[in-house]
């Protein structure tokens, strides 16, 4: 049986007086790629916000590596390896790409498994950036923004991706780039928890899917149901 990376039970998350999340169970193998999909505003992006304890209220399991994690701080996530790649970025337009890439701090172990990418292999696995190195982060297009964001958890030792919404409004080329370079680092045992909205891209990544509704639940199949899945899928998701 594959390793989970992830194992979540009765997640339940709030903001204020909304209740958002009702009792999610997942479970993410290590170095796979898993897709939460839904409408906007089904709670997929709540999810990753309580993955990495972000999420002020919240109640339920969270095991990371057979670890419980529930009452982790979020830099103690993070040093467990998880990265979140949020959907607007957040890349310092002032800085330069090279600045973004050296301004977070490498905080997974020493041990060759956990250490953050050097700029050498960031560099390798996206090219783009190497050549707009000297450019602010404002001049970067939103493929490049994009790839900035992942490159920037992977230094600081990121083993597990949370990553919302990736392909969201960038061009076709651009998109076929992104999906390559998942496919690297799921070839590389990286994990990755795809939140996509975007189900033609998500779906030719993924190796397992959870659709999400009003905060819960209501489908988990794996790659090789996905066509017998599809009509249902068009219905939920209306794609």
């Amino acid at each position: 049986m594959t390793e989970l990376a992830i194992k979540v039970r009765g997640l339940q998350a709030w903001y204020g007086e909304s209740h958002v999340l009702h009792g999610i169970d997942l479970d993410i193998p290590a170095g796979k790629v898993v897709s939460l999909l839904g409408r906007n505003g089904a709670g997929r992006t709540t999810i990753l916000r309580a993955l990495m304890n972000l999420m002020v209220q919240k109640k339920g399991e969270i095991h990371v590596n057979g670890k419980d994690v529930s009452r982790y701080k979020t830099y103690q996530m993070a040093r467990l390896g998880l990265g979140y790649c949020p959907e607007e970025r957040g890349i310092f337009s002032n800085l330069s790409c090279y600045e973004n890439l050296m301004l977070p701090p490498n905080i997974g172990s020493k041990s060759k498994r956990s250490a953050g990418m050097s700029l050498e292999q960031i560099y390798e696995l996206f090219p783009n950036l190497k050549e707009r190195r000297n450019a602010p982060g404002s001049h970067l297009s939103g493929g490049e923004q994009q790839m900035l964001a992942v490159a920037r958890i992977l230094r600081a030792g990121a083993k597990i991706l949370l990553i919302d919404e990736i392909s969201e409004g960038l061009a076709p080329v651009i998109v076929e780039t992104l999906d390559g370079l998942i496919r690297k680092l799921k070839g590389m045992m990286y994990t990755v928890v795809l939140v996509e909205q975007n189900f033609h891209f998500a779906s030719g990544l993924a190796d397992s899917f959870y659709v999400i509704e009003h905060g819960t639940v209501i489908e988990h199949f794996s790659k090789e149901q996905l066509d017998a899945k599809k009509e249902e899928l068009e219905l939920l998701l209306g794609v």
